[in-house]
């Protein structure tokens, strides 16, 4: 009998996990190099993918820019993608430059004082700071090494999310193209959709494009879905796109809508 109940509990712990999702991207061919920034006041390594015709021709290229750009991070399976696309033709062949992690949530948050953002993030508050690096450091860095258009677009997942929806909001004018997937919108007790009256900009003149969705994560899903209300009632000329993916997961939403949103965003 105490055999039995040992494997009935068993079977119950084994059916109530959750099987960590492992992935095996092949890591791309592709150049690195590290930023002394004055910024973040710490050395920042860049990773840097360029499409199969950049050495082809000497045209210059679009950038799509990432946080949780490590190679031990996103950085792979997105230039996989981007090559996937670009070679069946649904976009337009961009650079990627991913940025490694080094304290993701302190360059991906902006200030909070509430303490359940303290007791997850304890060392919030630079994303202004990192922001700053991108623009005043890695872009000068990125456009002097490799051949850049002007067009820029950045994509982004959970806090890297968060980071691309305040951007959007605080400084529109670093990218043509936002991509949010599953932003952390809760932080700061949703600071960005509720004053999103008052952060939101109104001469975008269908010059910017902006993708997000949410997965399932109620957290995330309801303030997604006002921020959604919020834009459209707001500006027409702004370009945007907002997809409910609750039938995903946190943990599975970006590799579930990464197509589709490089496609819709990245093509002009």
């Amino acid at each position: 009998m105490r055999n039995i109940i040992f494997c009935l509990l068993l079977i119950t712990i084994t059916i109530g996990c959750k099987k960590e999702i492992v992935y095996n991207d092949p890591i791309p061919k592709h150049d690195s190099l590290t930023i002394a920034s004055k910024f973040v006041h710490e050395d920042r390594i860049i990773n840097i993918w360029t499409p199969p015709n950049y050495n082809q021709t000497v045209d210059s290229f679009p950038v799509l820019y990432m946080p949780d750009g490590g190679i031990k991070e996103d950085f792979p399976h997105v230039a996989n993608t981007l090559a996937k696309l670009i070679k069946e033709n649904k976009i337009p062949s961009y650079i990627l430059v991913g940025i490694e992690n080094t304290k993701r949530g302190r360059d991906l948050c902006g200030p909070t004082k509430i303490e359940y953002d303290l007791s997850y993030i304890p060392n919030a508050g630079g994303a202004n700071d990192f922001r700053n690096f991108i623009k005043n450091e890695l872009f000068i860095a990125i456009n002097k090494k490799y051949r850049t258009s002007s067009r820029k677009a950045i994509i982004g997942e959970s806090l890297a999310g968060l980071f691309v929806v305040e951007t959007f909001l605080l400084d529109n004018n670093m990218f043509d193209a936002y991509i949010a997937i599953d932003p952390s919108l809760w932080f700061n007790e949703n600071y960005l959709v509720a004053n999103f009256k008052t952060l939101f900009s109104n001469n975008y003149n269908h010059q910017k494009k902006l993708w997000f969705a949410n997965s399932d994560a109620t957290d995330i899903s309801k303030h997604a879905k006002e921020l959604n209300n919020q834009l459209e009632q707001s500006n027409k000329n702004l370009i945007f796109k907002y997809t409910d993916a609750s039938n995903e997961q946190h943990n599975t939403i970006f590799r579930a809508t990464k197509e589709k949103a490089l496609i819709w965003t990245l093509n002009n």
